[in-house]
């Protein structure tokens, strides 16, 4: 974990309240694994960090950032302009964990939800795997657009309307996959999850399911505890322990996101 001053690349809104921001950060992108997240100071007015999972990382060393627009921090964020500095600390959290016998990776993005994917299917990539992606959105102009997605994947879209892709969730066409793959690997709303759980308590043969949870933190250090949620081995703090966590050992009924 290091806390350093990143000098803003871009700062873009890809799709409405939605923003890439692009960091010159490259010893927290060196550092950085798939699943892990940052926290920005968002100007003198806010006490606590905002929690940003980590997009994906480039080459080069930047650090790619993609967050919604949902309350005073981040709308502090999206009006940062080029060439300004922010204040970061990170990495932080545990990672996604790619098994070694694992090839084809079945990865599940609702929403923000691509945020941590996308730079899991980076890493996939390098190393020979073959990811696929389940992409939901509510519709066509809330979708995460595929061109900033890395090159070589497989991506299928959903839209809740049907403005693109298959009409419906991405939990809807889950169940299409489950052969094909030796691992799946989810971001999204609670409801997905108590969904992929469901689906999965079928299956005759279950593989193993990880999923990245986002809930209020306070530190994000794992010191307030803000973050503690219940799972079937006690309590777990999701900054420290988390976010990634086996979907089996959530208490679901116990989880506020």
């Amino acid at each position: 974990m290091k806390q350093v001053w990143a000098t803003i690349v871009s700062n873009s809104e890809i799709i409405p309240s939605h923003h890439l921001l692009c960091l010159e950060a490259p010893d927290i992108a060196a550092d950085a694994d798939a699943g892990q997240f940052i926290t920005i100071k968002c100007g003198d007015s806010l006490i606590l960090r905002r929690p940003i999972s980590i997009h994906q990382v480039t080459d080069s060393g930047y650090l790619l950032l993609f967050f919604q627009v949902v309350g005073q921090g981040t709308l502090w964020l999206s009006q940062r302009q080029k060439g300004e500095r922010l204040d970061l600390l990170g990495p932080l959290g545990n990672n996604f964990t790619i098994e070694p016998a694992s090839r084809n990776l079945l990865l599940v993005a609702g929403g923000i939800g691509i945020a941590p994917l996308a730079f899991l299917a980076q890493q996939a990539l390098k190393q020979n795997k073959s990811p696929r992606l389940l992409l939901g959105a509510r519709t066509k102009e809330l979708l995460y657009p595929t061109e900033y997605l890395p090159p070589g994947m497989e991506v299928l879209v959903t839209t809740e309307d049907g403005s693109y892709g298959t009409k419906g969730m991405a939990t809807d066409i889950l169940y299409r996959h489950l052969n094909w793959a030796d691992q799946i690997l989810a971001c999204g709303p609670k409801a997905m999850y108590q969904t992929i759980a469901s689906l999965m308590q079928q299956q005759p043969a279950r593989r193993p399911v990880q999923v990245s949870l986002e809930v209020r933190m306070g530190c994000g250090l794992g010191a307030c505890f803000s973050c503690s949620i219940k799972t079937r081995y006690g309590m777990k703090q999701v900054c420290k322990d988390g976010p990634v966590f086996n979907l089996e050992e959530i208490l679901w009924q116990e989880v506020k996101i």
